[in-house]
């Protein structure tokens, strides 16, 4: 059980990142672990029914992206959506920072902005807005910045969940984007939704685990998703988000509502609602490289993400994918 950030990095040929989606969705490959065993099996995802039990729950998070990348009119400024504060204040990630101090203004269409406080660590600014900003007018799908290139019409589509619903994520829960609905319509599954914020994605910048916080991130359970969670034999998370949100819940039965989360799940962490997870390839040194190593094993799951490299998938947002079970 390591507490050390750098024991979870490795090296990644920036040609295995990828920047485009396959054409289908459901072509992706998916490693399968079986941490009882250790066993690294390597299969398509449209295989992945064959390794579920008839009474296995799928849950999904069914967060939908916000067209939160928005440029102001001269084209200099760019902010990144990341919180609503109240109707017309947003908290903000600005580049460059040093054009948008305190009382810095700039303009997004017919709106104005106008920086009215600065949080730290990160800097991030508290913008207050004269009337609301039409994101779908003057908003980009925000594609993480490792993809070396602009969104496009495809990344519209293909950057979100067949199943996507409410709107409020910075970035797409990707373990989801592999489904088409014919294999999900297959499967016995539940939706929850995490508003997917970006200190999810941050990199751990400390040198122990223990010195990294995470940001709250709000989240929801309906009824009919707490009934079913409540009754499943075996929950299988899709997604580092859906883990998250499940492992939350207070001992006892899950209830419906509306909470937030900040847990960060590292070495000592005991589950106690998920029995399996179906997840994208994670960056290194990340918060969401740390939750699968202490759900399969740091030394299992190191040795999987060695082989995938050797293997030549596909990594980050639009790569392949495992399933841990």
């Amino acid at each position: 059980m390591s507490g050390l950030t750098s024991d979870y990095d490795y090296p990644l040929p920036e040609s295995l990142i990828a920047s485009r989606p396959l054409p289908h969705r459901e072509d992706s490959r998916m490693m399968v672990i079986n941490r009882a065993t250790g066993k690294i099996g390597h299969h398509t995802f449209k295989e992945l029914p064959n390794f579920l039990q008839p009474d296995d729950l799928l849950v999904l998070n069914n967060s939908r992206v916000r067209h939160a990348r928005v440029f102001a009119n001269e084209g200099t400024i760019e902010l990144l959506f990341l919180e609503q504060r109240d109707p017309l204040r947003w908290l903000c990630m600005v580049r460059p920072g040093r054009k948008m101090r305190i009382g810095a203004t700039c303009r997004i269409g017919d709106v104005t902005a106008r920086v009215i406080g600065i949080e730290e660590p990160g800097g991030e600014r508290v913008i207050e807005f004269d009337k609301p900003v039409d994101f779908d007018r003057a908003g980009h799908v925000p594609i993480p910045p490792y993809m070396h290139r602009e969104a496009d019409a495809d990344d519209d589509i293909r950057y979100q969940t067949v199943y996507a619903n409410p709107t409020g994520s910075v970035a797409a829960p990707t373990a989801g984007l592999h489904f088409t609905p014919e294999i999900l319509a297959s499967i016995p599954h539940v939706f929850l939704t995490l508003h997917v914020g970006i200190g999810t994605f941050r990199p751990i910048m400390t040198d122990r685990l223990e010195d990294h916080a995470l940001h709250k991130e709000k989240y929801e359970i309906s009824p009919e998703s707490a009934e079913k969670l409540n009754t499943a034999h075996r929950l299988i998370a899709v997604g580092t988000t859906s883990v998250r949100t499940l492992e939350s819940q207070p001992s006892g039965d899950i209830h419906a509502g509306n909470g937030a989360t900040d847990i960060f799940i590292r070495p000592g962490f005991s589950f106690q609602r998920i029995g399996g997870m179906l997840t994208n390839f994670h960056l290194p040194k990340s918060s969401l490289l740390v939750l699968v190593c202490t759900f399969g094993g740091h030394d299992l799951l190191l040795e999987a993400y060695h082989e995938a490299v050797r293997e030549k998938y596909r990594f980050y947002s639009y790569g392949d994918c495992m399933l841990i079970f």
